[in-house]
């Protein structure tokens, strides 16, 4: 009598287990009505699927009221590139820049920025060198932009590159810049003196 209800029990179980199981099988949200990507549709007026974005959207990761903020993380004010500093530009900042350039660009860019790095010298696309007329007048802003979001052949370096230090690097390529164009005529009076006397 034991056994029988055991093996009633155990049938029962596996009979609710298999209907829940089968129950279980549907696709609905597979099979479910969707819209794909940019889709006509005639579920809203103008006729798309995507969504225009609601009025005063921004970006993940960005404070939408700290301009500032914004600044730092796109290079941008009122969608111009700018030229300035979002922090006080130091020896230390520099250095920073100078450090991280050497790790993240110089295998492309070279130590010069004259776009002849290792790797161009493997075969791959040459970068153009930071000292053609074009890049010399680009405002800072044009260098985090573009390890930002990444240019023709080069990527993005915003995950490896935290905004500071794309700042700090935009800084240093300004002195490589200004580093290679610059003439005797160019330095002042007080540090020429200094040269000439570490000449003698």
């Amino acid at each position: 009598m034991m056994r029988e209800r055991t093996r009633k029990t155990a049938i029962l179980a596996s009979l609710l287990l298999l209907v829940v199981g089968v129950s279980a099988c549907r696709n609905g949200m597979r099979d479910g009505a969707k819209l794909k990507p940019l889709e006509k549709t005639q579920f809203f007026p103008d006729g798309r699927s995507q969504r225009p974005f609601v009025d005063g959207t921004v970006p993940r990761g960005l404070a939408a009221v700290d301009e500032n903020q914004v600044y730092l993380q796109t290079g941008k004010v009122n969608g111009q590139l700018g030229d300035t500093m979002p922090y006080p530009l130091t020896a230390d900042v520099l250095k920073r820049g100078q450090e991280r350039f050497e790790i993240y660009c110089t295998p492309c860019h070279d130590r010069l920025g004259n776009g002849q790095g290792m790797i161009v010298q493997r075969g791959l696309a040459r970068p153009p060198s930071y000292h053609i007329d074009r890049l010399r007048q680009a405002p800072l802003g044009h260098f985090v932009d573009v390890m930002t979001h990444g240019f023709g052949a080069m990527y993005s370096y915003a995950y490896r590159v935290p905004p500071r230090d794309r700042w700090a690097i935009a800084a240093y390529i300004r002195v490589l810049q200004l580093s290679q164009g610059t003439t005797v005529a160019d330095v002042p009076e007080q540090e020429l003196q200094k040269l000439e006397e570490i000449e003698e």
